[in-house]
């Protein structure tokens, strides 16, 4: 039983929930500073083969999943267990004790109390239930010896705040341990106009399937004149069972979700070949197609043959294209095209309306967190429980109407668990109420 003891009062220190909390702190500051889940040479060529042994044998690459972080979020939260077993019990019989038991001496004796020497006929018109709604608080009452004791109190629960906080913590950490157990991470490169239903995981070597089919049908990209990117964003369509269940604009910080896989916009990669969409501007027929660079194609129902014969390009970006398209037997027509421009193509016989762009690949990082809503209940939780241990407190007054022979007097009396200053205005403002009426 000693060792129990001892090993009880250990898990409920101060001392120790300093150490681990700590503890974190700092290695969340290492995993912030040492890049995580990089390969083993990138380590060595970073810090040199033997801290990146010494990393390795630490799991400091996959620090968030190592052993012994997982075991400092186990101290905590057996720390947080036991303390709050130990220390709940009391604040719940505070909250339930039987106010009116309090004797009037004790009253009188209070930090914040006050008596009045009244008349009859104030005793008999003064209204105790009124008087405790002017405190925003409901009474209850009991007969004491020569006269009856009033009780109001408000906030008890926020007693509690702590406590919620504490759970709000195991929540998280149960939130985020079954998403680090159960949750999928990966990433793929999904051209434009195609689709796949499968990515590539983070933490295994084969691919994983989406259980349905996610297709880029568009990617735009602006950039600044010298070159670098602006912003991007990528079209995607949901494909389920066959059917397009789902069409969306996603960017860097705009992501889509379907069936609990969220796909982040995250890079791109563009290619040397191009999307072609033709009008003819008479029959509104249209043909849009990948078309690779200086090779020809054909649209064999308007006997159209085009291609890009030219382009002009800065670093891996395709600016300008050079567009030849010959209809029939009649001379063909060069014309150059911006980036992403789109110009009426005429010939001897029909006008064609052509739009090229550079062809790209859409980035997307794909993560399944079934832990997510847990940790996004853990959070509400917390602030739940912070704005009750910070903001509210447990505001108690008690009201004797004192009938003895020596005169008919009002005894108040009250205390609260925190804010001693908001508490003793509210006192004041009930003293004020009692004055009013000599």
């Amino acid at each position: 039983m000693t060792n129990l003891k001892h090993i009880w009062n250990f898990f409920t220190s101060v001392k120790l929930a300093i150490f681990t909390l700590c503890s974190l702190a700092i290695t969340s500051i290492i995993g912030t500073i040492i890049p995580q889940g990089e390969s083993a040479g990138f380590y060595a060529k970073q810090y040199g083969i033997k801290a990146a042994h010494f990393m390795q044998i630490l799991d400091i690459p996959d620090m968030y999943y190592s052993w012994w972080f997982l075991l400092l979020l186990f101290i905590l939260s057996i720390n947080l267990l036991v303390c709050s077993i130990e220390r709940f019990p009391r604040v719940w019989a505070i909250i339930h004790t039987d106010n009116l038991k309090v004797t009037t001496e004790r009253i009188a004796k209070m930090a914040n109390s006050r008596e009045w020497q009244v008349s009859v006929a104030d005793m008999e018109a003064f209204n105790p239930v009124a008087f405790f709604k002017t405190a925003g608080m409901t009474s209850s009452s009991k007969a004491i010896d020569n006269g009856t004791l009033y009780f109001g109190q408000k906030g008890k629960y926020s007693r509690t705040g702590v406590y919620l906080v504490h759970l709000s913590i195991l929540v998280i950490f149960a939130g985020a341990t079954i998403g680090s157990q159960l949750g999928l991470k990966g990433s793929v490169m999904i051209p434009e106009m195609q689709g796949t239903s499968k990515f590539f995981s983070s933490s295994q070597p084969e691919t994983i399937d989406l259980g349905f089919e996610v297709r880029c049908d568009k990617f735009i990209i602006e950039f600044y004149d010298n070159g670098m990117p602006k912003e991007y964003q990528s079209t995607l369509t949901i494909i389920d069972n066959g059917i397009e269940v789902l069409t969306e604009d996603i960017q860097v910080n705009s992501p889509l979700t379907y069936k609990g896989f969220t796909f982040y916009q995250s890079s791109y990669q563009g290619y040397k070949d191009f999307i072609v969409s033709i009008t003819n501007q008479d029959t509104k027929q249209t043909k849009q197609t990948i078309l690779p660079f200086q090779k020809q194609q054909n649209w064999e129902e308007n006997d159209v043959r085009f291609g890009i014969v030219n382009a002009e390009a800065l670093g891996q970006r395709f600016t300008r294209t050079k567009f030849w398209l010959k209809n029939g037997d009649t001379p063909a027509v060069l014309t150059w095209l911006d980036d992403n421009e789109s110009r009426i193509v005429t010939t001897a016989n029909n006008s064609y309306n052509v739009h090229v762009k550079q062809m790209y690949a859409t980035g997307l990082q794909i993560a399944k967190d079934p832990g997510v809503w847990i940790v996004y209940i853990g959070c509400g939780l917390m602030l739940l429980g912070l704005y009750m241990a910070f903001f509210l407190s447990h505001r108690r007054i008690w009201l004797c109407q004192d009938t003895s022979a020596a005169g008919p007097r009002l005894i108040l009396g009250g205390s609260t668990n925190k804010n001693q200053l908001a508490f003793k205005q509210l006192f004041t403002k009930l003293e004020n109420v009692i004055d009013k009426l000599n």
